[in-house]
């Protein structure tokens, strides 16, 4: 089985991020509209700016990611990149779930790839685990459920995502979580030209399905409801099923080895949660539950009892995942 390149050398990662950060910079104005304010962080697909719409006077998140140079050395896959960045974008703006941030926009502009999205205030799943390590079964429940009923909506429409992990998960301070970067996803139902000649890589090995790994041409949802899997294991044990920091490790790890009871963490959680974490990390995809709806409906014995009254509204922290299955529609601040 041919595998996928592996993330990129440190040295070339800095190179792309230098670029990036030389070809956009505070006060650059993609499209004659969005205008790029700050910095908000980078991953390994780019940079995130807060940005200001200057035709609709409303704040904004926009991705930068530079074009690789064998693209851009050749007209005809140039051409090919920005219809399918225009479809792809479409695609993702049509989505409508409370758990997905909406695309609004998306372009080509040179050698830079630029996507505006929906500003999402709050915190990333990524820096709720590095405050906490690990949160409780309730808690833990309440996201993979959201992040489920945004998967259900996008999968619905023919999207797979391909790169969930945590800094790709955002906790508003209401509770509510969105999936970002669904306009920088491949069509399920597309099965034309790649968008590099180099082919398409994870953004992080931790949480990436085995057949994603294997170059397994067709993707479909169910490669997402691995790295669910992913993370709901982080969020109940504290690390990732495969937390080694020798990517080929991790990779073998995904393709070969079972992963971990929660109980060699120390983690007690009940034994319906346990098997429904082993089902979603199941190598053979066959294997695993047939859909985000079908994920979200097992989670339901672990989600938080609903209720109501004032001292509901005084129960929550800042930004607690839990808070729109106990108190939906509540108001907020309190």
């Amino acid at each position: 089985m041919a595998l996928r390149s592996l993330p990129q050398a440190p040295a070339d990662r800095a190179r792309s991020e230098e670029k990036v950060m030389h070809a956009v910079r505070a006060g650059t104005v993609l499209g004659d509209r969005y205008e790029l304010d700050r910095p908000l962080g980078r991953g390994s697909m780019g940079h995130v700016w807060q940005g200001h719409d200057l035709r609709l006077g409303r704040t904004v998140a926009v991705k930068t990611v530079i074009t690789e140079a064998n693209v851009l050395a050749d007209s005809r896959e140039h051409d090919r990149l920005q219809r399918r960045l225009a479809r792809e974008a479409r695609a993702a703006a049509t989505l409508d779930s409370a758990n997905v941030a909406t695309v609004y926009d998306a372009d080509v502009t040179g050698d830079l790839r630029w996507l505006v999205m929906q500003l999402v205030e709050g915190a990333t799943l990524g820096t709720i685990l590095d405050e906490r390590a690990r949160i409780d079964v309730a808690s833990a429940a309440a996201v993979a459920a959201q992040i489920c009923s945004g998967l259900a909506a996008a999968h619905a429409a023919g999207l797979v995502h391909r790169d969930l992990k945590p800094e790709n998960v955002m906790v508003r301070r209401d509770g509510v979580v969105k999936i970002l970067d669904f306009g920088l996803v491949k069509l399920a139902a597309d099965d034309g030209p790649r968008l590099t000649t180099t082919g398409q890589r994870p953004g992080n090995l931790l949480y990436a399905s085995p057949e994603l790994l294997s170059g397994t041409p067709t993707l479909d949802g169910r490669s997402d409801l691995y790295s669910v899997g992913c993370l709901l294991h982080h969020l109940l044990a504290g690390a990732p099923p495969f937390p080694s920091e020798r990517p080929m490790a991790v990779l073998n790890a995904h393709l070969h080895e079972p992963p971990p009871a929660l109980a060699e963490h120390g983690v007690d959680v009940p034994e319906g949660l346990q098997t429904l974490v082993y089902a979603l990390l199941t190598k053979d995809r066959e294997q695993r539950p047939s859909s985000a709806a079908d994920v979200y409906g097992a989670l339901g014995p672990w989600l938080p009892v609903p209720r109501a009254g004032s001292t509901a509204l005084r129960s929550f922290g800042p930004e607690d995942p839990r808070r729109p299955f106990v108190l939906p529609q509540g108001p907020y601040p309190v």
